[in-house]
């Protein structure tokens, strides 16, 4: 364990943005032994110029004209920042020269700022924790010199056009800089691995307290005319992370189950062919209070993720919601999935889903309910927290951190 140090904790997602974050759970936990201090992400021009309504950019709005402090103190080990500076929106900028020339500006303009919060605080020989910040983490570390610095890979970002404009060289470039690199899953290790030998998985944190069978969950009302089986998935509906075949072939093979999917659909999903199946059911989505005992009132989950470098590296946290209810799981086998090979029952396509089900519903019984229970639950923050500091141990010696 490392206690008594100093964190930065700086990347893609603000203290205040309203979705889940890995790195703000993890910044939480390391705070418990060690100051942090979160550095929101800066206003960008682009943003403001067209009006963006989101909390991030009207804070930020707020934060210029000093209606909120840019310091903010949560706890007496947590601080929160938020740069007081408008930074030029780059990405859209071809020549690499003319990116690199103006990404260094900005960057710097932005770890300056950063830097005044740092001694504001009073930390030295700090570590810096990038959270998959590869546009606007360049020329950090080169300014702040910081003590570790830590890049944390959670998505293989460069799948998507955006960030693989630039990315392909910025991120690898970062991983090179950097002492230690952790990622997510195996796979997103594996490919830092071709950068940075130090390279670890250090797993996924969950919060899984909303999960738990002895909560006595009533059956849904749009659950109960449904005849069992019923086969589900509860989660956004999204094209390019689930496979509509997968699930027409399931349902279609087997007319007697009842396929059941709870969450938001994209237009992929609105249009396809399922809605047109008696024995599939589109729910809609539901208030994240109630997915559980949607989840509960499935005989066996399902997670038909398509399989693309959006999808392949992802750790698949689903899985864990349903395993911590000891629901029985049948999933697409991906890298990622290996690590639930001993409670999950893998799918190499579409066609071994219906023999998988099956064996899921003949098999499942208490023991391999507890089981499932107990893996799942073994997935917390202060374990993945852990798993960091051991990797900071084995790629950094003693005498550079231990100070």
């Amino acid at each position: 364990m490392i206690t008594g140090k100093d964190f930065v904790f700086f990347g893609m997602q603000s203290w205040d943005t309203p979705i889940g974050s890995n790195c703000k759970n993890i910044a939480m936990e390391v705070a418990r032994h060690n100051r942090v201090l979160y550095i929101n992400r800066a206003a960008d021009r682009y943003s403001l110029w067209r009006g963006d309504k989101s909390p991030e950019v009207v804070n930020r709005r707020r934060v210029m004209r000093g209606e909120l402090p840019v310091m903010e103190q949560l706890s007496p080990n947590f601080w929160v920042y938020t740069p007081p500076v408008v930074l030029d929106s780059v990405n859209w900028v071809r020549p690499q020269a003319l990116f690199d020339a103006w990404t260094k500006i900005n960057n710097q303009r932005l770890a300056r700022s950063i830097q005044k919060a740092v001694q504001q605080v009073g930390f030295k020989d700090f570590y810096l924790f990038n959270d998959n910040d590869f546009l606007r983490g360049p020329h950090i570390q080169e300014v702040l010199k910081p003590a570790v610095t830590i890049y944390y890979i959670r998505d293989f970002l460069l799948a998507q056009d955006y960030f693989k404009r630039h990315g392909e060289r910025t991120e690898p470039a970062l991983m090179k800089q950097a002492d230690v690199v952790v990622a997510n899953s195996t796979y997103l290790a594996n490919y830092a691995r071709q950068y940075n030998k130090h390279s670890y998985f250090i797993g996924q944190g969950c919060d899984l307290s909303a999960f738990s069978p002895e909560a006595g969950y009533a059956i849904p009302d749009d659950i109960k005319p449904l005849q069992r089986p019923i086969i589900g998935y509860a989660g956004a509906l999204l094209e390019f992370r689930l496979d509509i075949a997968t699930i027409r072939h399931l349902a279609v093979s087997r007319p007697d189950w009842h396929v059941v999917l709870v969450g938001p659909e994209d237009d992929a999903f609105r249009r396809s062919d399922l809605h047109g199946l008696p024995n599939v059911h589109f729910l809609g989505a539901k208030p994240f209070d109630q997915v559980p005992a949607y989840i509960n009132s499935f005989d066996v989950c399902i997670n038909p993720q398509a399989l693309n470098l959006n999808t392949v590296g992802n750790y698949p946290r689903k899985v864990d919601e349903y395993l911590a209810l000891g629901k029985p799981v049948v999933a697409t086998a991906t890298e990622a999935m290996e690590l639930f090979a001993g409670h999950s029952y893998l799918c190499a396509n579409k066609e071994a889903y219906v023999g998988q089900v099956e064996r899921a519903l003949a098999e499942d019984d208490a023991d391999r309910q507890r089981a499932r229970r107990v893996f799942a639950l073994g997935h917390t923050w202060e374990n993945n927290v852990t798993e960091l500091y051991r990797a900071i141990d084995l790629a950094i010696p003693e005498a550079v951190y231990a100070k």
